[in-house]
């Protein structure tokens, strides 16, 4: 329930931007404000806006503010609606060749900046620059690809995974407790590299994703069994109560 309020919220604002209140180009009340005027924290506030730039209602420029886009503009920074399960599949596809291409002609330099990207990986406690951290591995891997086309595909990808914010959300809360697991992933995928071997990169790259797939589907799953559950328990209580009523 909670994870759906932000998206209340957005439609609340695109309702207002549809009657005028607040017309394209201007800039939206701050984060308080908002989360005053509908009651909600702000945390909330600032999903509901990560949400609406993904689908391009809204602009996010840092040091400045929110701004409505105009309606023109929107199409060119939209997001399509995507599941975790999607995109994860479609990152397993694109990076798991990146990888193969990379891997015969990737240099030194770029492999110890992959190291570095794992010890560092291997210290960061924060969820947001693991995140980064992660962002830049797997870029710096579809960059030494020399595939411009594929690079661009999978920095598509990525916005998805950090701009989405149910999809950011599943990833946060598998990617949480395997950190470890990832790291030697992660490991795997580099080793593979510095042997110049394709075959073992791509491999080694869709292991990584199968496995975070079959992480997600445990998490979906368990999420499902516990709504069921709630879902039983409030119906017991119902009728426990309407049964001493009677």
């Amino acid at each position: 329930m909670a994870d759906r309020l932000f998206q209340g919220i957005a439609d609340q604002i695109v309702a207002l931007i549809d009657e005028g209140v607040f017309p394209p180009g201007t800039r939206l009340p701050g984060e308080r404000e908002l989360a005053e005027r509908f009651n909600v924290s702000r945390v909330t506030i600032r999903e509901a806006e990560i949400a609406l730039q993904a689908v391009g209602v809204i602009k996010i420029k840092t040091g400045s503010g929110v701004y409505v886009a105009d309606r023109n503009d929107r199409s060119d920074d939209t997001l399509p609606k995507v599941s975790a399960l999607e995109l994860t599949e479609a990152r397993s596809l694109f990076e798991s060749e990146a990888a193969a291409l990379a891997a015969p002609v990737i240099s030194d330099q770029t492999l110890a900046r992959l190291d570095e990207l794992l010890a560092e990986m291997a210290t960061e406690t924060d969820d947001e620059k693991s995140t980064e951290i992660d962002r830049e591995f797997h870029m710096v891997i579809a960059s030494a690809s020399g595939n411009g086309a594929i690079t661009h595909v999978i920095r598509t990808l990525w916005r998805l995974r950090t701009e989405l914010p149910e999809v950011r959300h599943t990833h946060e809360s598998v990617c949480h407790h395997d950190g470890m697991t990832r790291q030697d992933e992660h490991a795997a995928v580099v080793e593979a590299l510095r042997r110049h071997d394709p075959q073992g990169a791509r491999l080694a790259m869709r292991q990584h994703f199968q496995r975070l797939l079959g992480s997600m589907l445990d998490a979906t799953e368990e999420h499902a069994i516990s709504e069921l559950r709630r879902k039983a328990q409030e119906s017991r209580e119902r009728f426990l109560m309407s049964a001493k009523i009677g």
